[in-house]
């Protein structure tokens, strides 16, 4: 069997904002929903291993469907687009039902290990089950979060949370779903529910807006049947009790836990472990909040009471952009990607190489920009700096600051002295914000030196008390943890380019790395106009107008003579570089169409170039693409991959042949943004700093015959692919 022309190399995303959207697997693999897909990440290769893409909508809650010491075989999942999807190794089933988006699913196994009770809440103000029996679809019936009562009776009791701060449960028997009580105590809306089995016995956590946790009882006999080893001297809670195939079950309130100082989100008990077929429930719980906490609670074993357990440290984990991603950019070595979306950030992803040589793998180490708004748009120039543009009329310019640099010398595993021949020699240590600031604001060696007359003076006034926090720096040999990629990997802001009159929309630099361009939201000819910047002096060159409305997109020749530019109007530009220019660069109007001359009927959204400079293409919303190996995003958020060759003679065919698509779960769930090549044969991160390369910096042996392709898309994921060169030509 050939091997496939498209793989994976990497996904940097993010888990979406709702409660219940990541579920940990028995078998390791964690589950969580990123826009309107759920992905699966390896904590062990740290990296996203598959993508199941079948929601239209935002996916809310996931989870997998637990079996007894074995890894799980289904994932359930729903979504805003009111579905519900079981997902299997072979298959998934869409159980549709809800007239509202799902925010909460769980599920069982039945006695029968091929059927599975699932149970989905959703804003329709009902909760349903659904019986799936092997590939069949099921019915559906009512309720949420699910156990089996007892061990003698196996019939499954459901708890459902309410805004109403009740937990409500039900019994399902005889294929009826009846209420059996409401546990009242909560005094805002109950948010996160889970079970936990100790011998014949249920534990069932609640937590809430309330900032509290309670922890509830349930077991066989009612008060009145007061077991042996009770001490009658000891006060008992009250118990609420219910009748289930003549078993009488009684429910009491065990603890409350306070520890949060806002709403609690999630409680979650630590997994079980099996011990010569025993089943053993640790009396561990974990909760998270919205006070950006989260707490291991356990009962002390003297008392009993439940207590605070130890500090967890960070680990490495995969990170990405929570809105749309709306461009990136390889840096002109091809060692890392850099890209801005609606998330208003700017992020860096690097490959990973670990010491011991076993494992390379793609990570954010550096978030150079955060910012106030919606990032548009961005373009390298040179190693270590990029201009970017966001929902403001303003361009920054950034400059990777020193610790930057050496980190990446560690964690890319490149030579530090050569990163730092490139950058200039007066590099700041690192960047801040102040506090209400939007401009990254340098930090030298100086600023971070302590002044011991400083801290000996007394403070004169309360401002001194909270004086501006500089960032720390640190010698990482990982990537880094959320917590520092906020505070200390910031790049310093060297220059502010003013001119356009509306929001930015896009840029575009040469590969000589001395001229910008960029343009901005227009409706008006006088604003459309393309802007020339000198990446020397950051001085504005020239302004080149001809297009009627926005300009969408612009790119320079490989061998930076020509400037592409395609407009809304439905028209492109082309303008040349006027000989000789090597301290002014000046550009001229080479050809452009118009109304008359235009090929495209709708809106042209993209633009790039051959490798030689010799042909151009574009690409627009009529479903044309106007001319080598070419990747074309579409809305749906497919990639396909073709080949076309030049014609031989004037008259000759332009032939173009699809080599290549993603798949399903290769695929973006929404339009891709933005593509780009990595401007280097081979992979990043898989060549050593001494292994061989050709002339011109080419990857050399086994690496030349791999490509790497980037894509940012509006479903809030970065993925980088690796193309397969001699799968191509073997398909020829």
């Amino acid at each position: 069997m050939a091997a496939p022309v498209m793989q994976t190399c990497h996904v940097a995303c993010c888990a979406n904002r709702t409660p219940n959207v990541l579920s940990w697997g028995r078998g390791g693999i964690i589950a969580f929903g990123t826009c309107n897909s759920v992905a699966l990440y390896s904590p062990q290769k740290r990296n996203v291993v598959a993508v199941l893409n079948g929601h239209r909508g935002r996916v809310n809650s996931v989870q997998w469907v637990y079996r007894d010491d074995s890894p799980e075989n289904h994932l359930v999942s729903g979504g805003s687009d009111n579905r519900l999807i079981v997902w299997a190794f072979s298959q998934c089933l869409e159980c549709v039902g809800h007239t509202g988006p799902v925010s909460a699913v769980d599920a069982i196994y039945l006695e029968d290990p091929t059927q599975i009770l699932v149970a989905s809440a959703a804003a329709d103000s009902t909760v349903r089950l659904w019986l799936s029996e092997g590939s069949q679809g099921g019915r559906h019936c009512y309720s949420l979060e699910t156990d089996h009562v007892h061990s003698r009776t196996a019939v499954p009791i459901l708890a459902c949370g309410g805004n109403d701060s009740r937990v409500h449960i039900y019994v399902l028997f005889n294929g009826e779903l009846n209420k059996v009580m409401s546990l009242q105590g909560h005094e805002d809306w109950v948010r996160g529910l889970e079970w936990a089995s100790i011998d014949e016995e249920l534990l069932l956590a609640s937590c809430a807006q309330d900032c509290m946790i309670r922890m509830w009882r349930l077991r066989e006999g009612a008060g009145s049947d007061a077991r042996p080893e009770d001490n009658h001297s000891i006060i008992r809670m009250k118990e609420d009790v219910f009748e289930v195939k003549e078993r009488v079950f009684a429910v009491s309130l065990e603890t409350v836990l306070a520890g949060h100082e806002n709403w609690v989100y999630g409680v979650h008990w630590q997994p079980p472990r099996y011990e010569g077929g025993r089943r053993l429930q640790p009396l561990s719980l974990l909760s998270a909040s919205m006070d950006k906490t989260m707490i291991l609670w356990a009962p002390e074993e003297a008392s009993g009471v439940w207590v605070e357990q130890g500090e967890w440290s960070p680990g490495v984990v995969m990170s990405g952009h929570f809105n749309a991603v709306q461009d990136l950019s390889w840096d002109p070595e091809g060692e890392y990607l850099l890209s801005v979306g609606s998330d208003q950030t700017a992020r860096l992803l690097t490959p990973w190489k670990q010491k011991d040589g076993t494992q390379t793998s793609w990570h954010e180490i550096s978030r150079p920009q955060i910012h106030g708004y919606d990032m548009q748009c961005l373009a390298t120039v040179g190693r270590f700096q990029f201009v970017s543009g966001a929902d403001e009329k303003v361009l920054r310019v950034f400059r990777a600051p020193r610790n930057f640099v050496e980190n990446f010398a560690n964690i890319s595993g490149a030579s530090l002295d050569k990163l730092l021949a490139s950058s200039v020699a007066d590099l700041p240590e690192g960047a801040s914000t102040p506090a209400l600031g939007l401009s990254n604001k340098a930090v030298f060696q100086g600023d971070l030196a302590p002044k011991i007359h400083e801290q000996q003076e007394q403070l004169s006034c309360v401002s001194d008390q909270y004086r501006e926090t500089y960032f720390h720096p640190l010698n990482l040999t990982e990537p880094p943890p959320e917590d520092h990629l906020l505070q200390n990997t910031l790049w310093p802001e060297v220059q502010k380019l003013y001119g356009h009159g509306f929001e930015m929309y896009c840029l575009a630099s040469d590969s000589a790395n001395t001229v910008v361009a960029s343009a901005c939201k227009a409706s008006k000819a006088e604003h459309a106009a393309v802007m020339l910047w000198s990446s020397a002096s950051w001085r504005q060159l020239q302004s080149l107008p001809c297009h009627a409305l926005t300009v969408t997109q612009m790119a320079f020749s490989p061998d930076a003579q020509l400037l592409l530019a395609v407009s809304r109007d439905r028209t492109w530009s082309l303008w040349r570089r006027d000989p000789p220019t090597p301290d002014k660069p000046n550009f001229s109007m080479y050809t452009h169409t118009d109304k008359d001359t235009a090929v495209h009927s709708r809106i042209i959204w993209s633009c790039d170039w051959s490798p030689d400079s010799r042909y151009f293409v574009t690409s627009s919303r009529d479903k044309k693409v106007v001319i080598y190996l070419m990747a074309v995003g579409l809305d749906s958020g497919k990639i396909l991959l073709y080949k076309w060759s030049p014609p031989q003679e004037p008259t000759g065919g332009h032939d173009w042949t699809k080599c290549a698509e993603t798949d399903l779960v290769q695929s973006h769930t929404l339009t891709v943004k933005r593509l780009r090549w990595r401007p280097r044969a081979g992979r990043a991160g898989q060549q050593g700093p001494g292994a061989p390369s050709r002339a011109g910096g080419e990857a050399g042996g086994e690496e030349s015959c791999w490509l790497q392709l980037a894509s940012a898309g509006a479903d809030h994921a970065v993925k980088i692919f690796n193309v397969n060169r001699h799968t191509l030509e073997a398909n020829d």
